[in-house]
């Protein structure tokens, strides 16, 4: 056993700029925040995040401050920001490393940002990720449990409050240190990289409950709507030469086949190989007037053009060619449209990464159309797929990797119950496919079910996959797609 506060300073002033001539002066900050009350309580934790989180949970118990989710956070931040540089140090850091070795200045601030529970390792570890095998490959699924939950009482609260618009949103540079309220995240403990893009200054930070390896955001410091223009396909690929070893992303900027922000421009990218970009060319051709990049379509269930090259003016030229004409396509035939009285449908999600030396950009065909049919969206998750999946298909999704609602960890569990006969019924939503489950599996077991339905989940993904996808992958549907490109202008 040792004092939890002088363990908590102790472990500060080890991974951080102060001294132990500080330690004073650190004791009587964290007292400030912590309350007088901590100087006698013992702790058996050693770990910096674990020590953090008793210090919050004293405060809480002593009543320094309410017993509410929002406010542990503040305070955790509050406490986490003792150990993280500030912004002009921690750029000035950076960008010296970066001079003379990239991959050193990146792998340094990731682990800051783990350090320093900005990333919530804990919250992610909570979520249920698993592969299942399709004809495109394996998938990857993820039921989404990192993010907390709001408690009822702090959402009547915060009606209470006088509503702000500071910061303007989560992607805002505002962010940075900001000490969030009921309800605004507290990012006391936030920090940002700042580069530019041309004349554009931009900036890099990690996402706090990731959903892959190094999930990182490419955010511009403005705050400015979303779009897909050639300048988008040039930053891309310039954040590929200044963040060696990522891929980066975009969604697309129109409603229904966008991300959840489009009022604030930004990308995504990390380390991480996703099933898509191990996805097979099936079908190769060459643009012509673009003899140095190789072209073709992707095997896989949404509509993708693959570009390679090392000439990087060519792949953006290109790359603007096709969105060009994609905007103004139609082949109604097929029930493409590019615009209803003058409200454009058609963008691209446009995914970059370097391989074997060479830039590689996928552009991956959107069509935001909506009908009586679909009023969700005819190329959005049909409403039999829903049960799993109603939400827009964003860049991840896009890519394979499905980030599902928190409500499927207990349905998928009323789903297994029902397939071993441990109840007559499930969710009303669930039931059509529980039912057909339970017939096509008649011999199923405790050890056998929780595979049985999640490879099922697996399959549904693909098809949510398939019914985003602009060109089906019919014979009809991938004619039309050659046409589509033969428009563009192939040899």
């Amino acid at each position: 056993m040792s004092n939890l506060l002088d363990a908590f300073i102790t472990s500060v002033i080890s991974v951080s700029s102060y001294e132990e001539l500080d330690r004073i002066y650190l004791k009587n900050r964290v007292l400030a925040l912590v309350g007088e009350q901590v100087l006698t309580v013992e702790t058996k934790e050693t770990q910096l995040i674990e020590l953090k989180d008793e210090l919050v949970a004293n405060a809480q118990k002593a009543g320094v401050i309410d017993d509410t989710m929002a406010a542990a956070d503040i305070l955790g931040a509050q406490l986490m920001d003792f150990i993280t540089p500030s912004p002009s140090q921690l750029n000035q850091c950076f960008w010296h490393k970066h001079g003379f070795k990239p991959q050193l200045a990146i792998a340094d601030f990731y682990q800051l940002s783990q350090r320093n529970d900005y990333i919530k390792l804990k919250a992610i570890a909570k979520n249920i990720a698993y592969t299942t095998p399709t004809k495109y490959g394996n998938l990857e699924i993820t039921i989404n449990l990192s993010k907390p939950e709001k408690d009822p009482k702090e959402i009547a609260k915060a009606k209470l409050r006088e509503a702000s618009n500071y910061p303007a949103c989560q992607l805002c540079m505002e962010n940075e240190g900001y000490q969030g309220r009921l309800d605004y995240p507290a990012r006391a403990n936030h920090r940002i990289i700042r580069f530019n893009l041309g004349e554009e200054e931009w900036g890099f930070q990690y996402s706090p409950y990731a959903y892959f390896n190094e999930h990182c955001i490419f955010l511009n410091c403005e705050h400015v709507p979303m779009g897909i223009t050639r300048t988008s396909f040039e930053r891309l690929l310039t954040i590929l030469e200044l963040f060696p070893g990522y891929f980066v992303g975009s969604n697309a900027g129109l409603p229904i086949v966008g991300g959840s922000i489009l009022t604030h421009d930004h990308y995504q990218g990390g380390r991480h190989s996703f099933p898509m970009d191990k996805a097979e060319l099936e079908c190769l051709f060459t643009f012509a007037g673009f003899e140095h990049v190789q072209a073709g379509i992707v095997k896989w269930p949404m509509s993708v053009i693959r570009l390679r090259s090392a000439d990087k003016e060519s792949l953006i030229d290109l790359a603007d060619k096709i969105h060009t004409v994609w905007q103004g396509y139609s082949d109604e035939s097929v029930g493409i449209v590019a615009e209803t009285q003058g409200i454009p449908h058609h963008t691209v999600t446009p995914i970059a990464r370097m391989r074997n030396g060479q830039f590689e950009l996928d552009l991956v065909l959107r069509d935001n159309q909506t009908s009586n049919e679909f009023p969700d969206g005819i190329y959005h998750p049909h409403p039999d797929v829903q049960h799993i999946k109603k939400e827009n298909i964003g860049l991840i999704e896009v890519m394979g990797l499905a980030i599902l609602p928190p409500r499927l960890k207990t349905e998928l569990q009323e789903v297994e119950d029902y397939l071993l006969g441990k109840c007559d019924a499930v969710a009303p939503i669930h039931q059509a496919w529980a039912t057909e489950l339970k017939e096509s599996h008649p011999n199923v077991t405790e050890e056998t079910v929780t595979n049985i339905v999640r490879q099922s989940v697996g399959q549904i993904f693909a098809r949510v996959l398939e019914d985003a996808g602009v060109y089906k992958r019919t014979e009809e549907g991938q004619a039309a797609f050659m046409r589509f490109i033969k428009k563009v202008g192939i040899k």
